[in-house]
């Protein structure tokens, strides 16, 4: 029994847990508003990490976002506001999920034009590479004669 409880807290020890970087200066008094926030947090990516949300990171830049974000709903304003106000100043790049739309068409469409690029090159490699197996060539009269000449001496 000791064993196992044993294993369950290293185990827990070990596991990852999400590394929020807000500190406590940024957090809101009224939990409704900081509920908020921490919800617009988790949505705007850093541009500094690029792939976290500023709520987990520790850029200073992400700072300045997430104290921004706290200004402008103490200040009343609603989450598509904020958000808005935040894609007009940085683009689309700052939502971690953009939307699909034409100026995020290239976005959303690369990871499929690769995988179609990557298959089309996969499948002309392996036909070139079947053409070339497939069509023999036979020897001719100095070649078999070489052939030969190598086969006797072993």
């Amino acid at each position: 029994m000791n064993r196992a409880a044993l294993v369950f807290v290293t185990l827990l020890a070990l596991m990852p847990l999400p590394a929020l970087a807000v500190q406590p200066d940024e957090i809101m008094t009224d939990p409704v508003l900081e509920a908020r926030a921490r919800d617009l947090s988790s949505q705007l990516r850093c541009m500094v990490c690029q792939n976290q949300s500023i709520d987990d990171s520790d850029a200073q830049l992400a700072r300045d976002i997430r104290v921004l974000v706290r200004e402008r709903l103490a200040a009343g304003d609603s989450n598509a506001k904020i958000r808005d106000f935040l894609v007009q100043r940085y683009g689309a790049f700052i939502l971690l999920k953009p939307p699909f739309e034409m100026g995020t068409l290239l976005l959303w469409g690369t990871p499929f034009l690769a995988l179609i690029l990557g298959g089309s090159a996969i499948v002309y490699a392996t036909r070139k590479n079947r053409r070339h197996t497939d069509a023999a060539v036979p020897l001719n009269d100095h070649e078999r004669h070489r052939l030969e000449t190598l086969l006797a001496d072993d």
